[in-house]
């Protein structure tokens, strides 16, 4: 069977599909002998050279747990200093599954299998992520019951979740849904301002006792149970959340109802 060539070359894990399109492209690629061109297929037995030297052998796929701290960014992009590659700095080509923001904290995957990532990120495969989330004021059983139920931002409105109250000013939230600064938006649009937001699980992966900064590899169990309950999720994104023509409530803030009095400092 034949596979595309710029597949091919992701697949030895020299880089992604992307950037095996640009060496094509740059004519730095040769299949049998031959330069290369976009569209080529590779059969069992051709030979890719990049730049005259044969492909190294594809690593074996790792999966790695990280805690991430506040201040990382989930970047590749080397200009932008913080990134979370060249902050765990492992020997390995790894890409980060997802983004979690650089003013948050908490746990996110990394890995050098392209294949999983968009298995766990869609919101249609409803997998679940939990977050603890502390704000500049006390939450009430308003802001909880609206929380649970959607709030209009970006668009459309989110999906219902499950939040719990652990203090006066700190509740848990799990999402099956990513959109971009999330909890941040819905806090805002409530009239709250997150101040500390942690995430302390994807699907079954605990951050446990996972020190800030530090990251494990996924257990074998770990991992059996994760590729079991993707096994069937698609990689393609979710349908809109609203059907057509159904807008979404003009925004609406809590901060003059009366159980909604006191506020703090500031900080998905």
């Amino acid at each position: 069977m034949s596979t595309s060539l710029n597949k091919y070359i992701s697949s030895t894990g020299r880089c992604s599909r992307r950037e095996a399109d640009q060496l094509i492209a740059a004519g730095r690629v040769t299949l049998n002998g031959k330069v290369a061109t976009l569209g080529n297929r590779v059969e069992p037995g051709d030979k890719v050279l990049i730049d005259k030297k044969s492909l190294k052998a594809k690593p074996p796929t790792l999966y790695i747990a990280f805690n991430k701290p506040v201040g990382i960014v989930c970047t590749t992009d080397q200009q932008e200093k913080k990134n979370i590659i060249r902050f765990i700095n492992h020997p390995q080509r790894l890409f980060p599954i997802g983004r979690l923001d650089k003013p948050s904290q908490g746990l996110i995957f990394l890995t050098n299998d392209g294949d999983i990532v968009n298995k766990v990120l869609r919101a249609g495969n409803a997998h679940e992520k939990e977050y603890q989330v502390t704000v500049n004021q006390p939450i009430t059983e308003v802001f909880i019951k609206k929380m649970e139920s959607g709030i209009p931002i970006l668009g459309t409105v989110t999906q219902p979740c499950k939040v719990k109250q652990l203090g006066e000013d700190t509740f848990t939230i799990i999402l099956t849904q990513g959109l971009n600064r999330q909890i941040r938006r819905m806090c805002e649009y409530l009239g709250y301002e997150v101040t500390r937001l942690k995430r302390t699980r994807i699907m079954h992966i605990q951050v446990g006792k996972l020190p800030p900064g530090k990251w494990r590899e996924l257990t074998t169990k770990e991992l059996k149970t994760l590729k079991y309950k993707i096994g069937d999720s698609s990689k393609t994104e979710e349908a809109s959340v609203l059907p057509k023509n159904n807008k979404p409530p003009k925004p609406r803030s809590l901060k003059n109802t009366k159980n909604n009095k006191h506020s703090r400092s500031r900080k998905k």
